[in-house]
């Protein structure tokens, strides 16, 4: 997707990705999240809003072709891999980072082919519960 829609993170969402990506020993794997990193907004965790998906985040999201609705949760690598669980380092997930609802993103598929996704809902958001700790 070449116009990519503007994105919020919150500065602990940052700090911690930004220090995950340190850690990594292959840089260009996850030049999509770093890309993220660099043009987010980052306010502090309390001023994120609530329709903002951040770490651990609960997602609703539909298909724009075909009106499918799924949920995810956008996880940390070492909690990926549990049923409905995303991982940052996964394309969609690093594309989710920080959208808003109604936002829209290009999910790549094999093939050379993808889906457009569409954020219905924001259903938990670890900032707006108060879980900072997170």
């Amino acid at each position: 997707m070449s116009d990519k829609p503007a994105i919020t993170l919150s500065s602990r969402d940052f700090d911690r990705l930004d220090a995950l990506l340190r850690g990594v020993a292959d840089e260009d794997a996850h030049a999509a999240l770093r890309d993220e990193l660099e043009r987010a907004r980052v306010v502090e965790p309390a001023q994120l809003p609530a329709g903002v998906v951040s770490m651990n985040s609960i997602v609703r999201l539909a298909d724009v072709d075909n009106g499918e609705e799924m949920t995810l949760t956008l996880v940390y690598p070492r909690e990926a891999g549990k049923p409905g669980t995303v991982s940052i380092f996964a394309p969609v997930g690093s594309a989710l980072l920080g959208l808003s609802v109604d936002q829209q993103i290009d999910w790549p598929l094999p093939g050379n082919r993808s889906r457009r996704l569409r954020v219905l809902a924001v259903e938990y958001q670890p900032e707006a519960a108060g879980d900072f700790h997170l």
